[in-house]
């Protein structure tokens, strides 16, 4: 198991590229199954959680061809020849369920082989993140699904889809993504209301379009689906990930002396500078880069009737919750007391005790509400020895340790690597002093 060893109270400063969109890419390399001819993707990121997923669409007869001077990670997908058997197999399985990604194979394979069979998928430990919203979409369009339990495998087959008028009981992400990509293929019209709106579900029903969907209402909660008997093939290139963009940001915020963000896709950013200025950061911006200065001090806003600052996570266009772990590390340093209201899982924000144990002055009120008293950087946050519990609470750790008094050890950071590629090279690049050990 891999340790980051991390030197605190280094400044940051210089120019960083956040890489391609990890969620749009799990979304748009599993919508190659939609189609035997070739899908280019491009600004594809070299990260765990990407990697593992080609890998399982490779295992499973899809050929890929990474395409060689094309700026950024480019890979062609051809879905022409599945092997069927495989998907049955115990060691496909297994790879599923170490994969939580793997749950977007679903809607592709049901809407062309119209079978599926997938594992539980896994991932990271934040809590409950059922697939009941998945399901009960396929099922409106005319799948039927058992769990096999000696297994512990979802078995889902279709004789014919057809288009139907769902509510979806969620405005899940991911499961809003599976059914768009079940329903391209479906027989008729297909209507889904509290649809995910998120960016990714926008490059992903435009992506569809230009393979031959037929999808309006892109952006909103309500897309309608005219089925279409075939996809053909496209070029996509992926956003730039809006939660490295963040974390940057808090980077930036906690430890920087002037960094550039560059090239950031400010109109798919939503709230998300606005959620940082709200704790007092100075988030400039500058054509298509995000400039921030170093923050000598910032002060907590506070709502109009001057009660306390609360930041929550909602559905898009409202704050995402991957963001949560990092904006709580920022309040840590700020002037000004936050409270932060955690609403999706109910376990993400127990990382924050090993902040404490850095010195930070957090009330963790319940599984989902915290209160930061920040510290207006008159007291440094400590070393610690700590180990990443997941992604997003992995890279808010990091983002305390860089800016601590002493050196600091993370073990784990596998789960940092699902989500972010290469971190500590770019980052040493900016000035860290991040050491990766076996």
């Amino acid at each position: 198991m891999a340790v980051f060893k991390i030197e605190g109270g280094h400044a940051l400063r210089g120019d960083i590229t956040p890489q391609g969109a990890k969620n749009e890419a799990l979304q748009v390399i599993c919508a190659s199954l939609l189609t035997s001819e070739a899908v280019t993707i491009s600004n594809i990121p070299d990260i765990r959680d990407v990697n593992n997923l080609i890998q399982l669409l490779c295992d499973i007869g899809v050929k890929t061809r990474t395409l060689e001077g094309a700026g950024s990670r480019t890979i062609e997908f051809r879905a022409d020849t599945l092997n069927l058997e495989y998907l049955e197999s115990d060691e496909f399985v297994r790879k599923c369920a170490a994969l939580r990604g793997s749950v977007l194979m679903i809607g592709p394979l049901l809407a062309r082989m119209r079978k599926a069979v997938v594992a539980k998928p896994g991932g990271d430990k934040i809590g409950r993140r059922r697939l009941d919203t998945h399901f009960l979409g396929f099922q409106k369009l005319g799948a039927r699904f058992c769990h096999a339990e000696n297994r512990d495998v979802y078995e889902i087959h279709a004789e014919r889809l057809q288009g139907t008028y769902m509510l979806l009981d969620e405005a899940s992400v991911t499961g809003t993504a599976n059914i768009i990509m079940a329903a391209v293929m479906a027989e008729g019209t297909t209507t889904i209301y509290n649809a995910a709106c998120e960016p990714y579900i926008q490059q992903l029903c435009h992506m569809l379009c230009r393979m031959g969907a037929s999808i309006s209402g892109i952006g909103s909660n309500l897309l309608t689906i005219n089925g279409v008997s075939r996809l053909g093939g496209t070029d996509h290139r992926l956003l730039p990930d809006m939660i490295e963009v963040g974390s940057f940001i808090g980077m930036a915020a906690m430890c920087g002396d002037g960094i550039r963000i560059k090239n950031v896709s400010l109109q798919d950013l939503g709230i998300i500078p606005d959620a940082f200025r709200r704790l007092g950061v100075s988030v400039q911006e500058d054509g298509d880069d995000l400039y921030i200065p170093r923050q000598e001090h910032y002060v907590v806003d506070s709502f109009i009737d001057g009660t306390i600052m609360t930041l929550a996570d909602a559905p898009w266009p409202g704050l995402t919750p991957d963001l949560l772990s990092v904006l709580i590390v920022v309040a840590t340093q700020a002037r000004g007391s936050v409270l932060f209201h955690q609403k999706m899982f109910e376990s993400r924000l127990f990382f924050v005790d090993k902040l404490i144990d850095m010195g930070a002055q957090i009330i963790l009120c319940d599984p989902h509400r915290a209160v930061v008293v920040g510290h207006d950087r008159s007291r440094q946050l400590r070393a610690q020895r700590m180990s990443s519990p997941d992604i997003r609470a992995g890279i808010a750790l990091l983002i305390a340790a860089m800016s601590a008094s002493g050196t600091s050890t993370i073990s784990n950071i596998e789960q940092i690597d699902r989500g972010y590629e290469n971190i500590e090279h770019r980052l040493n690049a900016l000035g860290a002093k991040i050491e990766r050990m076996a």
